[in-house]
């Protein structure tokens, strides 16, 4: 069975699987630092509260067995101490069956996680993650060549990334057909990068050209991954060329790197001229590996059913598990471009009684853009949460219905979990009085406008997005005066 084994691809399958398990110690990492304010106990969307509603099948995971905030914590520390020691090798120093049980735990353990997320984890590189990760225990380790099959699959996982985001384009908003979706994008993406200003205040036709190249990284370039090499492997190149341009250009948490990750498992070593890197010790499995990977491989073409009708579909759906093990998923992003940036800016006054000459301190966020003067930084693929949400938020009000409250009741009780998720907190010493959001538009500045000014955006008021809470109550109507007597 020597077509089984792809040696050729040892050298790939290294650098994929120690970039994946810091890809799952980044996952990890971010979930213990910020589940307490999220879904903790006293957080805006407890845990405990859905999993006493959510069935065990919809939303499979430890966490149904038991769930405390220390043991979430610990779940999640431990999940990020095995991928580090994955990353630095430890999965290749031990026996093959070892090794499989390990990405399973990783796979397990982030998948309780992502099924207790609710909102929080609604995004598709959750996803993906998995999707990848439980690919990536049937991948081997250093004492085995790569299976054939495995290779296979993890290209037909990249090729639904980039062609079913490249359709959903499309099939989207005309701005992608008409080439200038670019124009508006590096301004009202998500969360911009430190560059984005920059690559926003590129020419308009080298917007177009930059439309017109993702295109072609989308809907030509992933078909060639199912060609021979060496030609899979330049595509694969053009991929990973393409999703360091994102990377650059915004802030999109591990999902650029996670589809990097997933090219370079189609590079061939031999044809970048490094086939002498191959590991000479791998060799061929043992046959109940290769029962085990070919009847996993049989299983997941069953499940692509779904997967490969959506992206045909004229109604094509976007980041879309179809089971809750999110085992073979519908990719895509950015079907529809905003042309405008709203931004929800948190504020409260320690005046207790309001009037229109209170004081109002705004929040500081980590990585939304908010004081007009602060340049975007780069976080990407590190998660904030919350800061993905409040997007969502400032598009429509009825994204932020089920936290935005809770969020704003927290501040006002200036929750230690909750303050570790912003930048500044305006009232370090007690509690505001009442707190508040208003809605407003931004735009980057122009040329002239950062050299006169210093600032990156400039930004006009829209309105109330939430009251002032608590409300000041009513003052009561004076008491009558008692009557004059007169004798």
């Amino acid at each position: 069975m020597e077509w089984f084994w792809a040696p050729e691809y040892t050298l790939s399958r290294l650098v994929f699987q120690r970039a994946l398990a810091v890809v799952y110690l980044i996952a990890f990492v971010a979930a213990a630092r910020q589940f307490r304010a999220l879904i903790g106990e006293r957080g805006m969307l407890p845990a405990p509260r859905f999993l006493a509603r959510a069935p065990f099948r919809r939303a499979p995971g430890v966490f149904h067995l038991h769930y405390s905030d220390r043991f979430f914590a610990g779940w999640a520390w431990l999940g990020a101490l095995l991928a580090a020691a994955v990353a630095a090798g430890a999965a290749d120093a031990v026996p093959l069956w070892a090794a499989m049980v390990w990405w399973a735990a990783l796979w397990v353990m982030y998948l309780s996680i992502v099924n207790v997320g609710q909102i929080w984890y609604g995004f598709g590189w959750e996803s993906l993650l998995l999707e990848t990760g439980s690919l990536a225990v049937f991948l081997g380790n250093a004492r085995t060549a790569p299976p054939v099959l495995v290779v296979w699959l993890l290209r037909w996982v990249l090729f639904r990334v980039e062609f079913g985001a490249g359709l959903i384009k499309m099939r989207g908003d005309r701005c992608w057909r008409d080439l200038t979706c670019l124009c508006y994008h590096h301004e009202t993406q998500p969360m911009p990068g430190p560059l984005s200003w920059f690559f926003h205040r590129l020419p308009r036709p080298l917007h177009r050209v930059e439309t017109g190249a993702n295109h072609v990284a989308q809907l030509l370039v992933p078909v060639l991954l199912f060609t021979p090499q060496p030609v899979a492997t330049w595509a694969a190149a053009v991929i990973v060329v393409t999703q360091l341009w994102l990377v650059l250009s915004g802030n999109f948490a591990w999902l650029n790197w996670l589809t990097i990750i997933l090219a370079i498992s189609a590079v061939d070593a031999s044809v970048l001229g490094a086939g002498h890197l191959v590991t000479p010790r791998a060799e061929a499995g043992p046959l109940w590996f290769a029962v085990l990977v070919s009847a996993m491989t049989v299983f997941v073409l069953l499940r692509s059913y779904r997967p490969a009708r959506n992206l045909v579909s004229r109604r094509q759906l976007m980041n879309t598990s179809f089971d809750p093990l999110h085992l073979v998923n519908a990719y895509g992003a950015f079907g529809t471009v905003t042309r405008i940036r709203y931004e929800v800016v948190v504020e409260g006054t320690a005046e207790a009684a309001l009037t229109d000459a209170a004081r109002w301190q705004e929040y500081g966020f980590k990585g939304k853009p908010g004081e007009v003067r602060r340049l975007s930084r780069q976080f990407a693929p590190y998660h904030l949460r919350l800061d993905w949400l409040m997007w969502f938020a400032a598009l429509s009000p009825a994204h932020a219905a089920p936290w935005f409250g809770p969020f704003m009741e927290r501040l006002l009780e200036n929750d230690r979990d909750t303050l570790r998720l912003l930048r500044h907190n305006p009232f370090p010493d007690a509690p505001p009085a009442h707190v508040r959001a208003r809605l407003f538009r931004y735009r980057f500045t122009t040329w002239r406008e950062l050299r006169e000014s210093g600032a990156w955006w400039h930004r006009e008021p829209v309105g109330l997005f939430f009251p002032p809470t608590p409300p000041t109550p009513p003052t009561p109507p004076a008491p009558p005066a008692p009557p004059v007597s007169r004798t």
